[in-house]
């Protein structure tokens, strides 16, 4: 009986390491990077900041736009409210910013629709537009590196994330939040490097995502409403044929959440988006591919890149769900098998499981290694073994997300991170000794 239940987890893994083989082709693209652009005219970009009650945390993004490199006459900022009381009206026009009321808003896409809807009359003198959450920090160079970007000849960019954590002391950081910083390599080192050397729709963040004037005239504002508004563009893009890349020069930081409750209510709420799109989306996206006999790697990465992933683990659970009601059978019987039944149908599982999962995360860590810098080794080590776990709970959280989807799920505030100062300064240096090494590479 063991052995059987044993024969049917290889078979299943088997098939699901085949099924993923078009994934694991994209890993190799990890650390190649698109060519760097140096742009050839001045353009004129619009910084848009989503600010519902951010008045505490947005003083460190203003200090970062302030401190731009770029041309000042050749870029606004745009700062969104829901209320005209709101602290953070009076801190932006201190700077000479814009401020929109948008007081019907319920989520960052029906502000972001505000804000174009308020300047429509307005949008030809922009040539691209870069939306920023109110808690990120730019990079001294950040609007000077879009503005290279748009040399390409493409719609949408996604800029590199660092995390803003790491600008501050060893308090603004946690292992939740180490390991929620894994996500970025993810989809961009070990995916979106892949995806914009083959000219296929990037896996959007909402984060310092730049798009061109052109995208949001066709779009007639920002139609997206969804829990996961960048996921619900990509899938859109796909239909409506926006090309999009990943500019890894452009370096925006990002914050993490420190506490398990607030990191998993913050990846529940970005898998019952996804979820929402897929259902909103997903029919229309397979018949635009088979319509247009897109390539096989398109639809792989669109349509079925988390199939392999969902089937290994849930053939992995249910062995040793298996195994663990077999070795109460055995035990109960007074046979010396349910030790056996323990070490093949439900230790090894786990750690076949464990393994791979922490393969997958050391090699994000790699590609992310100049991000992770400021952290220690023990704290290196420490976020690589604990990174498996942290990912696994994505597992329940899918199973969750659905049930949230039929029932519905709003948007909840992020509690921030405080921080005692230096904040930019900090960035600044860093980026200095990065682009250093990247020179002497």
């Amino acid at each position: 009986m063991i052995a059987n239940w044993l024969l049917i987890y290889v078979i299943f893994v088997g098939i699901s390491f085949l099924l993923y083989t078009p994934k694991l082709v994209q890993f190799f693209y990890a650390f190649q990077k698109p060519q760097h652009k140096n742009a050839t005219a001045l353009r004129k970009i619009s910084l848009v900041i989503p600010a519902l009650d951010e008045s505490k945390v947005i003083g460190d993004l203003f200090d970062s736009v302030d401190k731009q490199t770029y041309d000042k006459e050749h870029f606004t900022v745009n700062v969104i409210v829901k209320d005209a009381q709101d602290p953070t009206v009076e801190l932006a026009k201190a700077r000479g910013y814009n401020v929109f009321v948008v007081p019907e808003q319920t989520c960052k896409g029906e502000a972001l629709d505000g804000y174009f809807k308020q300047v429509a009359s307005g949008l030809a003198a922009y040539d691209a537009f870069v939306i920023i959450d109110a808690d990120a920090v730019l990079a001294p160079d950040y609007v000077s590196e879009l503005n290279g970007a748009l040399e390409y000849q493409v719609d949408i960019f996604l800029s590199r994330k660092f995390i803003k954590n790491y600008l501050g002391d060893r308090s603004c950081r946690t292992v939740f939040s180490n390991c929620s910083a894994l996500t970025y390599p993810m989809i961009d080192d070990l995916g979106n490097n892949y995806r914009t050397r083959r000219g296929l729709p990037v896996n959007m963040c909402g984060q310092g995502l730049m798009v061109r004037r052109e995208v949001i005239e066709k779009l007639g504002g920002w139609p997206y409403r969804t829990l996961t508004e960048d996921y619900e563009l990509k899938l859109d893009s796909v239909l409506k044929g926006f090309q999009s890349m990943y500019y890894p020069y452009a370096i925006i930081y990002t914050e993490e959440v420190l506490r398990h409750k607030e990191s998993y209510n913050r990846r529940l709420r970005w898998v019952t988006g996804f979820s929402q799109c897929d259902k909103k989306y997903k029919k229309q996206v397979k018949q635009r591919i088979h319509r247009e006999r897109a390539p096989y790697a398109e639809w792989f990465d669109c349509c079925f890149a988390l199939v392999p992933i969902i089937m290994f683990i849930v053939t992995t659970i249910a062995v040793m769900v298996g195994g663990a009601a077999l070795a109460v059978r055995y035990a109960v019987q007074g046979s010396e098998l349910w030790t056996s039944a323990v070490k093949w149908l439900i230790v090894l599982p786990f750690l076949v499981m464990y393994g791979l999962v922490f393969c997958y995360c050391s090699l994000a860590m790699a590609a992310y290694r100049d991000v992770f810098k400021p952290l220690s080794i023990g704290e290196k080590i420490g976020t690589l073994l604990f990174a498996p776990l942290f990912m696994l709970e994505y597992f329940p959280i899918y199973i969750q997300s659905r049930i949230r989807a039929r029932k519905g799920m709003k948007w909840e505030p992020t509690k921030h991170v405080e921080y005692s100062g230096g904040v930019q300064s900090t960035a600044e240096k860093q980026l200095a000794k990065v682009g250093q090494e990247e020179h002497e590479r």
